[in-house]
Order: structure tokens, then sequence, then C-alpha cells
């Protein structure tokens, strides 16, 4: 049966996939452009919001009228014009409704249209009802005067116009958002009485520049009690441009009870902001925060409380802190792209922007003129006529009463056209009377004066700008209202530094030789008697506070960093530092150092040489370290030791043979990183063979007493004895007593003083 199938493929047209799939995709490109996503100078609205208020206005839910549920609303949008999703249609006419979204609503909303906090908790449609605003009969009055044109609905059944006849640049106004194919816009809201001076001032001065306009519209409105901290200058930029960034700061007033902030930026929620306060104070990260509370209602829509911990806090440091790490500030894009008047889109400068619109409104005004003109003489036409039927009203009457169709006799009889002889036809016995014609010619004297009115603004340019500009002044006066969003330069939000939120408490770091480190409260802690893991032992402690830094010394003279208070409690066995640096294969960390940043400490090899080193030169946040310390080949870092005074201290070198050396410190430079000066001599042949080298090192100044640990032996050297050994820098030193010359370590008893 199949065999007998004949197709016949003569009608389809064959295109290749990839001119298809590329033609496809523009079409569908410029759908969203244009019918979805950017908006139209001349009303600034997108389509669905369009048909929205269209919509609204053809129900008659005016700003006087009583308002109607918005699913009555959304259905005869969807019906009739926008055939798309009802829950998108309805979140775009919540937007309209929203103040804290819509610089000036276009929908008055009765019942949950969301919140500050939350601008998508509004309620199903069938619970809310809707009607227009005063504002929105600016966009409406003249749009049955004949000016703008109509399109058939998708449907071909109804017509919709193809823009609204607003009397104010909405555009600016309300501005929008939106996101096409390969663009989008960000157009930000504005006052409406800087705008319109603005446009004022371009029509009596058309070759005004973008900065002589800034002098009117100082900047965005947005619908927020928050201020613009942009310089006036970044401001103007993005006028010229059309585009550009925006930096806006919330306000807030010092009271007794703390930090009150009155303002947001545009879209923040106070929740939110709260929210993020509380994480960094559960992250001890905000120690000088006590307490947050939100106190606001319907009297202080924005009332957020932050109570410092003491009086003594920075409360503009703090601020600005929070400016920095919360959305108390933000940034906003500014992309000023709309479709202009001849269908196209383009990025505009505010110049550029203004002019397009004055054209479509003289456009406008022009149409809307000329259409009043045409049903003036109309009408003028139709009286005319009228009246040569009551100065003939007798013959008339006669005319009617004897003929079969009166019309063509009456229209031969008195000249009359078409629409006057059915005017006259049509007029009723009461109207007969002689008071008529006085009415018919008061009623002809008004029209011809407006007329001549109508014709001379037609034909006067200066008559029609200034009947514009009278407009704009009466509605700005009409709609207008004051600047809700300061202007005011502030200087850069800058983050506290880290270590300035923690507070200054003592702390033990201690370093295992195996690179396991962990933090003790205050110094009187023991390294030596904690536990450690199998097989691992104690290698270095440093004493320190725990908003400091603690620095670590590898095996390779790199140095690594972390924030003291970071590190894991000294109650467990501590972390390993591998799992927070990446060092090189092989390399072992051999000590910890902590205190201020000027604080010093003395590096070396145990091939005798070594230098003084600043702690904040050691400090790295590179997880892969920092080179300080250059190690010959074949040498080893000693742990780094502390230095109390440059100048008063004296370093104690003991090599591995039992030779002791004391050289004053103050001979070592200070350097940032490198190899050093030789403070021990070894021998070269020995150093190379490995048999002798540096064992170790420590500092002592005069009058403190030297102890030498050599298994259970112990030998205390102080004064005279001490001064024995000391020698000029680079010498080998004099041999320690026979039985002290294999020292494990050193330990020295400081001062009283100390």
């Amino acid at each position: 049966m199949s065999e007998n199938l004949e197709f016949d493929y003569g009608d389809i047209e064959k295109v290749p996939l990839h001119v298809f799939s590329e033609k496809a995709y523009l079409d569908y490109s410029m759908y969203v452009i244009l019918d979805r996503a950017l908006p139209q100078i001349g009303d600034g609205l997108k389509p669905v919001q369009r048909r929205i208020v269209y919509a609204m206005s053809e129900l008659g839910l005016s700003a006087t009228s009583k308002p109607k549920k918005s699913a009555r609303t959304v259905g005869d949008v969807i019906g009739k014009f926008h055939p798309h999703g009802d829950s998108a249609c309805y979140e775009a006419m919540v937007l309209m409704a929203q103040p804290f979204s819509y610089r000036y609503p276009l929908v008055h909303g009765q019942g949950n249209w969301g919140s500050t906090d939350d601008p998508k908790s509004f309620a199903a449609m069938r619970y809310t009802e809707s009607r227009l605003t005063p504002y929105a009969k600016s966009l409406l009055q003249e749009l049955g005067q004949g000016t703008v044109d109509w399109v058939p609905n998708f449907d071909g059944t109804l017509q919709e116009p193809l823009v609204l006849p607003a009397r104010l640049p909405n555009i600016l106004l309300n501005g929008g958002m939106g996101i096409a194919v390969g663009m989008s816009t960000d157009i930000p809201p504005h006052n409406i009485k800087e705008v319109v001076s603005a446009c004022v001032r371009l029509l009596d001065r058309p070759r005004s520049t973008v900065d002589e306009l800034c002098e009117h519209i100082l900047g965005p409105d947005y619908p927020c009690d928050a201020e613009i901290i942009s310089s006036a200058e970044d401001i103007r930029n993005i006028y010229r441009e059309g585009i550009g960034q925006l930096r806006m700061r919330a306000v807030y007033e010092k009271e007794t009870e703390g930090i009150v902030i009155t303002g947001l930026p545009y879209q923040v929620s106070g929740a939110r902001v709260l929210e993020q306060i509380a994480q960094q104070m559960t992250a001890k990260k905000l120690p000088m925060v006590d307490d947050l509370r939100d106190e606001s209602d319907h009297e202080n829509p924005v009332r957020l409380v932050i109570v410092p911990r003491s009086n003594r806090v920075d409360t503009e440091a703090l601020m600005l802190h929070l400016f920095a790490t919360t959305d108390l500030e933000r940034s906003y894009r500014v992309n000023l792209n709309v479709i202009g008047i001849n269908g196209r889109p383009q990025v505009k400068d505010l110049r550029t922007l203004l002019k397009e619109w004055l054209q479509f409104r003289t456009e406008t005004v022009t149409r809307r003129l000329q259409w009043r003109l045409d049903r003036v003489n109309d009408r003028l036409h139709i009286l005319k006529g009228l009246l040569i039927a009551y100065l003939n009203i007798d013959e008339i009457i006669a005319i009617i009463r004897s003929e079969d169709e009166p019309k063509p006799v009456l229209m031969k009889r008195f000249k009359l056209s078409d629409t006057q002889a059915e005017a006259i036809l049509e007029i009723k016995l009461r109207r007969l009377a002689k008071l008529e014609e006085i009415k018919i010619k008061a009623e002809a004297k008004e029209l011809k004066q407006e007329r001549d009115y109508l014709q001379q603004t037609l034909g006067s340019k200066a008559r029609m700008k200034k009947l514009i500009r009278t407009e704009l002044l009466e509605d700005a006066e009409t709609y207008g209202d004051d600047r809700r969003v300061n202007l005011a330069e502030r200087p850069v939000a800058q983050q506290i530094d880290e270590t300035q939120l923690v507070p200054a408490e003592l702390t033990t770091v201690i370093l295992s030789q195996r690179g396991w480190v962990r933090a003790a409260k205050g110094h009187e802690v023991d390294p030596l008697t904690m536990n450690y893991k199998a097989g691992d032992q104690y290698q270095s402690h440093a004493f320190g506070k725990s908003n400091q830094q603690a620095v670590f010394l590898d095996s390779q003279g790199r140095t690594y960093a972390l924030a003291a208070h970071s590190l894991p409690s000294a109650r467990g066995q501590g972390e390993s530092l591998t799992g927070r640096f990446n060092p090189a294969d092989g390399a072992l960390f051999v000590g910890v150092m902590m205190g201020e940043p000027d604080s010093l400490y003395f590096l070396a090899t145990n091939h005798g040489y070594g230098f003084v080193c600043k702690l904040e030169d050691m400090i790295s946040r590179n997880k892969a370290g920092k080179r300080i310390l250059n190690v010959p080949t074949g040498a080893k870092v000693l742990p780094p030791v502390p230095i109390r005074s440059h100048e008063e201290d004296w370093i104690v070198a003991i090599g591995s043979e039992g030779y002791m050396l004391v050289t004053e410190l103050s001979e070592f430079p200070l350097m940032s990183k490198g190899k050093g000066i030789k403070f021990m001599n070894i021998p070269a042949a020995k150093l190379k063979a490995g048999e002798e080298q540096v064992a170790h090192i420590t500092l002592v100044q005069d009058g403190e007493a030297l102890t030498l640990h050599c298994g259970k032996k112990h030998k205390t050297m102080k004064g005279d004895e001490v001064d024995e050994y000391v020698g000029e820098r680079g010498r080998r030193g004099l041999k320690l007593p026979r039985g002290y010359r294999a020292v494990d370590f050193i330990s020295v008893h400081y001062s009283e003083e100390e």
C-alpha cells in the first residue's frame, strides 16, 4: 500500500540549514529588542507596560474611578493585546504600582503589592485591586485626539496604539531596565521638575550642550531616600556617553541609642543588610557592634538601628567598613539604550535623548492641533449650513413636506454639501426656535477664533515651542515633587583591617616539627609539656596577640603569614600548615614569629650567615610564601631569634664542634631579604664535608646569664665568663670547656627588668 503513495514536494521551499537558522534567530532577536525588552523613547514604556496602561484606560480605571480586581485587568491585557503568560503580565503591572520601584507609579494598587524587603511578596492578582494613578493621565490624556498611529492587535480584531502620546519624557522620569539579545538597557529614574527644566532649556536654546543641561538635571532621582556619592564629573560623563556607573550609599544619623539608618539604596532590602551585618558579628569580625534592631514601621519605612559596643567606637570608620562589606553601598549601571523615533535601538547621550523626545512631542502636538483644526472646520461647515436653514426655514420646511427625496433638492437650491444637507434634515422641531439661531452664531464665532489660533500655532515654530513649553511647565507643576535622592560626593568606603576587628588578646602560637600549628590563650603556656601527634614533637613557639599575624619560616628561607585568631585552638592538636600554604616539596617549617610590624628578628643559616629583618617585610598573603633568606647549597635554616634591641643585643653562636662566639648585633645590617653577612667562621673543608656547622644561636644582653644544656649536665655562664667568648664578627670563636661542647639547647635568664 505504501508503494502507491506519491508526495509532491514542489511547493516546499528548500533553504540551507545555516541560512534558515540565521534568519530565524535574527527574527527572534529583533522581536525581543523591539517588542519586549527595550522601551520606546516616546512614552518610555515597553509593549507589555503600554498594553496594561491602555487596557486599564479602556476598562475605565481612571484615578477617580472605583478600582477593579487585578485579575480582570490582566485578563483583558492577555486576551486582547498581549498573548503571553498571566504571571509575567501581572509582575509587570506590580512593578508599575510599587512606589519603591517606580519613581512615578502608573498603577495605584489596593492590597498586598510587595515590600521593600521582598518586592516579590505581592499577593495573587485575584486578591488585589487596581486603577491608574493621576500621573498615568499624562500618558493617556491626548490618546483620542489623532496623536498616534494605531495598529491591529495580535488577532486583528482590535486596534491598539503604537505608542502613547506622553506629555512628559517618561523615558527619563521612570527609567527602565531590560535585557534583549546582544544589548540591554538600564535607564535610571529622574525628577520631573529637573527634566522639564532641561527640556525648556533645550526649547529656548537648541544648541545647549550636555554640560549646560546638567545644570538642570543634577543626576538620577531614585524612589528611595539614599544619596548618590559619585562625583559631579562622573555623572556628567555618564550623560555625555550614555553609559557608566553610579554609586549609591545609605543615609544614617547618630542618635543617643546608636547609629540609625534612615535611607537605603535603590532596591536594597533592610532585612538583607541586617543579615549581612549579623553574619559578620557571628564571625567575630565586628567586635565594636553590640546589637542590631529593625524599628521600621509605617511612619518610618526605613529605620535600622546599629548599637556600638561603647561611645569610643569611631562611628565614621565603622560605617565606612559596613558600606564596603554590605549592601549599604551599591553601584548601579547606567545604559541609556532606547528605541528612537526611527524605530532603531541606540545608546544616546542626554542631549540627543531629550532632543529626540521633544521632536516626538512636537509631532504629537502638531497632530493634536491638526486633528482639532479639522474638527473645527467640519463644525463650522455644518454651522454655515444650519444658519442658511434658519434664514430660509419656511422654504426648507416646504421642500421637506413636498419632496420625496428632499436632500438633493436642498443641496441644489441652497448650494449645500451632503454633510450640511444631512445636518439640516436631522434638526429637531424644538430647535427651530429663534434662540437657536443666536446660539449657532455664537458657537461659530468661538470656533472661528479657535480656528485662527490653531492655524497661527501650526504655522509658527515659535508659537508651537511656546505651547509645548507652557504644557510642560503646567504638567511639572501638577505631577512634580522634590528630589528624594541627595547628591553628595563622599570618600571611598574602606573595609577595616581584619586585625583591627579582632580583640587584642594575649596568644601563644605553637609549631611542631611536622608543621602542625595551634594557638593558646595567654602567655603562661608551656609548649614543651603539650601533647603532640605520634612521631611529632615541639619545634618553635611565639608570643603575641590575637590581632597580629603569625609568620612562619620554612627550611628554604621562605616566609608565610596567617592571622593568629584564625588558628585552631591549642585544646586540640592543631592543623597542618600544608593545608593553608603551598610550600615547595621537601620544605619543613623551622620557626614561627609574632609581634608588631616593626618587630625585629635575626635570621640565619647553619653556614654562619645571617641578618636582621623586620617582621612586616616577611608578611605575605601568597600561599607559596615570600623568599626572604637565601640558603646556600647544603645549608640549613636556623630557627629565627626575636630581637629586643638592635643596639644592645649580642649574638651567641655555638658550633657543632663546641666553638662559641659572642658578637655585637649592631654590626649586622637591617635587610628585607638576602643571604646576610658572616657571623661565625666554619672552615670551608669541614663545612663542605658536613663535619661542622653552626648548631645554635641566641641573643643576650649585658648582665644576663646563659645556660648551656648538654644532656643531663648544664653550665650557666654570666658576666666575665660570657665576655671571654666575645670576638670579632666572622671568627670561629673559642672552644667550650670539655664536657660542655655537645650543646642540646641554650636558655637565657633575662634580667628582672625584662
